[in-house]
């Protein structure tokens, strides 16, 4: 299978950001959960993954953020739930394998269900957006310990959980097995600091 290199990752942030503020935010932030996730995969019992298709998972999981900015700019907050379906539709018509558009669609939250979309009235397609592959479970969860907001932030374990338990404790629990299989990372390293 044909995974992009990372000039060629970069050349597809650098088309779709609609600026360089943008860009600077979602590409460093993916960038970040890259350092994240080779931090996980480096410990000793980690899982058996192909890491070429992780790293690619990584840096491209949030590109759909890219379409929710309007002409003045502003982002879409209210509907950022669909940046998701977003990405992955952007990543499937410039020819993306299938296996590295689902990053997209299935790293938000601990796994978005049909029920979940029906229940809570989100505005994507129903469905079951849920990582699958061991690798998209890295990359969701590689994702959650590194923030967007403004600033950008690193996030604990702990303060995840708190966060998400707003959505059920299954999504609490979901997210504490997560942890256990694949760690929590080192948030202090310098090396993800310098990640940008």
């Amino acid at each position: 299978m044909w995974v992009p290199s990372d000039d060629e990752i970069r050349a597809l942030h650098e088309r779709h950001a609609p600026s360089r503020e943008a860009f600077d935010l979602v590409y460093t932030h993916c960038r970040i959960v890259w350092r994240i996730a080779e931090q996980l995969l480096a410990r000793p019992g980690g899982p058996a993954v192909d890491a070429r298709l992780v790293r690619a998972g990584c840096l491209l999981h949030d590109i759909g953020v890219y379409r929710l900015y309007d002409a003045a700019g502003a982002l879409d907050h209210a509907g950022y739930i669909r940046h998701g379906v977003l990405g992955h539709e952007l990543l499937r018509e410039a020819g993306l394998p299938e296996a590295v558009c689902r990053f997209c669609s299935c790293h938000t939250g601990v796994g978005v269900t049909r029920e979940d979309v029906v229940r809570q009235g989100l505005p994507i397609p129903p469905g079951d957006y849920v990582a699958e592959t061991e690798e998209e479970r890295l990359v969701m969860h590689a994702d959650k310990f590194h923030s967007k907001s403004s600033p950008p932030r690193f996030v604990t374990a702990a303060e995840y959980t708190r966060a998400v338990r707003r959505f059920g404790e299954d999504k609490a629990a979901l997210f504490t097995s997560m942890v256990r299989r694949y760690g929590e990372p080192d948030l202090t390293t310098g090396r993800l600091q310098r990640a940008g």
